[in-house]
Order: structure tokens, then C-alpha cells, then sequence
């Protein structure tokens, strides 16, 4: 029998890539707050909140396969989330312009049949240009990325704030590490290539 999946968010970055496997899946909202805790690191705070989010709607689904995820920027020793407003993008970008920021992609895969969950972080190191103001302005006016960790879209404009990118899996910038999951996926049985 073929197991239920259900990604546990509403980001359409995330449902896009998660369309690139080509099986049938539920989507659901998670409810999880994104406070860091104190001194948390970012790729503590974004397998935290992988789990947290798999684990919010684990309720309603008692016998699935639960996917959740989560992307946290670490700029310097700060920790970047989602900017929310055009100012915050301003501020991000100024800060991250010239230097090299480490964005961790968390993915957890909770089996609520089990209670079994698998989680990992995925970092991808991204060197920034050194950015002009007007430079940083036109982005953000042209795509305003306010609902991405460090307010750039790699799959976007956002490629050309960008001078270098490093990480094993080219999805988890994206914000869904798609290698790890297929391989958390194998270990709970469902092969991606196998039927649906």
C-alpha cells in the first residue's frame, strides 16, 4: 500500500519542488512559531523547526509520511529569516553584501504511523557581491523575496546579488533539500521511482 504524503507548509517555493518528484502529495498549513531560542544556531533553529512543523499537523494525518522544512541565513554569527518587509530586505541585503552567508536548509520526515522521524540540515555557503545601494533597491523593488530566508531568490533575479554558490544539493536553496528527501523517503520505503 502506498504510503500518504503531506508537506506540512504553505510555500509554493516549497510545493514547486516538491512537484519535481511526480507523486501525488497533501499539502497542509503548519502552525509553528519562528522565534529562535536564545543562543540557538541557525541550523539548530532550522531542524528545529523542520520538526516542529511536521509534528504540528501529525494529528490530522495518522497514517502518513510528513514532510517539513525550514531555512535559516547565518550572516557573520547573525541569524537571518524571512525579512517580511521591504525595509528588512534593505537591511539584509546591506549586510550581507561582500560576504559569505551560510544558509541552512532543515528537512524532517516524520512517520506518524511510527512516530519515527529523520531530520537533516543541509548548508549551502553563498558569497554575495559587494553591493551597491541602488543595486540592492532595484532587486527588491523588482522581486520582493520578503518571504525568503535572507531576502533572495537564487531561482530568480536573485542570482545576480550572488557571486558564488556552494552545496551538495542545488534544491536546499531553493528551500527543500530534494537529495535528502528522497533518500529519507527510500529509508521509510517509498521508492520516488518506483510506482504511485
Amino acid at each position: 500500500m502506498l504510503r500518504k504524503i503531506v508537506l506540512a507548509s504553505t510555500s509554493r517555493y516549497r510545493a514547486d519542488l516538491l512537484d519535481r518528484l511526480g507523486m501525488p502529495y497533501n499539502v497542509a498549513s503548519p502552525a509553528t512559531v519562528e522565534t529562535p531560542n536564545a543562543d540557538e544556531h541557525p541550523r539548530d533553529l532550522a531542524l528545529r523547526l523542520s520538526a516542529a512543523k511536521a509534528n504540528s499537523v501529525a494529528s490530522q494525518f495518522p497514517d502518513a509520511l510528513i514532510i517539513g522544512s525550514d531555512q535559516v541565513a547565518d550572516c557573520n554569527g547573525l541569524t537571518l529569516g524571512k525579512p517580511g518587509s521591504r525595509e528588512r530586505a534593505i537591511e539584509q541585503l546591506q549586510r550581507m553584501s561582500g560576504s559569505q552567508v551560510t544558509f541552512h536548509s532543515g528537512i524532517a520526515l516524520l512517520d506518524t504511523r511510527t512516530a519515527t522521524i529523520q531530520s537533516a540540515s543541509i548548508p549551502t555557503s553563498v558569497t554575495f557581491r559587494i553591493l551597491a545601494g541602488d543595486e540592492i533597491e532595484a532587486y527588491v523593488d523588482r522581486e520582493p523575496a520578503f518571504d525568503c530566508a535572507g531576502s533572495a531568490k537564487i531561482e530568480g533575479l536573485g542570482i545576480a546579488l550572488m557571486q558564488s554558490v556552494r552545496s551538495e544539493d542545488p534544491t536546499a536553496l531553493i528551500g527543500l533539500p530534494l537529495i535528502a528527501l528522497t533518500r529519507m523517503l527510500g529509508d521509510f520505503g517509498v521508492r520516488v521511482l518506483g510506482p504511485h
